[in-house]
């Protein structure tokens, strides 16, 4: 009787132990952030990203490769408006953010877009303000070489946005496709102004001083990000796009200066 107690109290044991083995199983390895997932993930993500976001996205880049080893990613970074007509004309792009709304809008083979970060004005002048620039109605000062960027561009849009509520008319020397290379007019000391977001005076500390104007609260730039329908690596620009708006990729744009929309 007593050795058939024993037994019968050791199978029990057992069997609890068992069972509590089984509930400790991990589940995170169906998780998107687990190994194995990525691990799943390869080949090169094609993104096509306004040419404000170079610096943060170009982190970004790294931080997600280090992440998900078996991936590459390439960028190409120029105008909002230019990067729309691009994938229009079939550009094998994976994922897609701009500077605004519209040229997100212009884009036809497009998933549901997402604002993750805003954008606003500032004046660049180069280090020493040798133009003695001291506002926006300097821009509207023939005797001053002032660069814009182009209507199309969202930075141009965004310009024409401030002037307008400022009562300016300016007086551009040069239109730029790209916010970039209206900076580099001022870092090179080309001009004596021009307009560009705050995070590429951020990102050119050194080589541009800014100043700030009211105005620029009257154009707020949204960026929508979002995957291409055709894009060539599905998973890939999923994954991309999860990565920018997780806590990580909010970190690196935070540090670049962009606003949480």
């Amino acid at each position: 009787m007593f050795r058939r107690t024993v037994l019968a109290a050791l199978a029990a044991t057992v069997a609890l132990t068992l069972a509590g083995c089984g509930d400790d199983t991990p589940a995170a390895s169906s998780s998107s952030d687990s190994p194995s997932a990525a691990a799943s993930l390869s080949g090169t993500v094609n993104v096509f990203a306004a040419a404000s976001l170079t610096e943060s996205f170009t982190q970004i880049g790294k931080d997600f490769e280090a992440a998900h080893p078996g991936v590459k990613v390439t960028f190409n970074f120029a105008g909002s408006s230019a990067l729309a007509q691009q994938i229009n004309q079939g550009a094998p792009a994976d994922v897609f953010a701009s500077a605004a709304p519209k040229n997100m809008d212009q884009v036809t083979d497009k998933n549901s877009p997402t604002t993750f970060v805003t954008n606003t004005l500032e004046i660049a002048v180069p280090p020493g303000n040798p133009g003695k620039i001291t506002g926006l109605k300097d821009f509207g000062d023939k005797s001053k070489k002032i660069a814009l960027c182009a209507p199309q561009v969202p930075c141009g849009a965004a310009s024409e946005t401030v002037f307008k509520a400022a009562g300016i008319a300016p007086q551009p020397d040069s239109l730029e496709q790209d916010v970039k290379a209206a900076l580099t007019k001022v870092s090179l000391g080309e001009v004596d102004a021009a307009l560009v977001y705050k995070t590429d005076v951020q990102a050119a500390k050194g080589k541009v001083e800014g100043i700030e104007f009211p105005e620029a609260g009257e154009a707020v730039n949204k960026y929508p990000i979002a995957t291409l329908t055709k894009a060539p690596n599905a998973d890939g620009a999923k994954a991309f796009v999860d990565y920018v708006l997780s806590d990580k990729g909010k970190a690196v744009l935070s540090a670049a200066g962009f606003a949480t929309p």
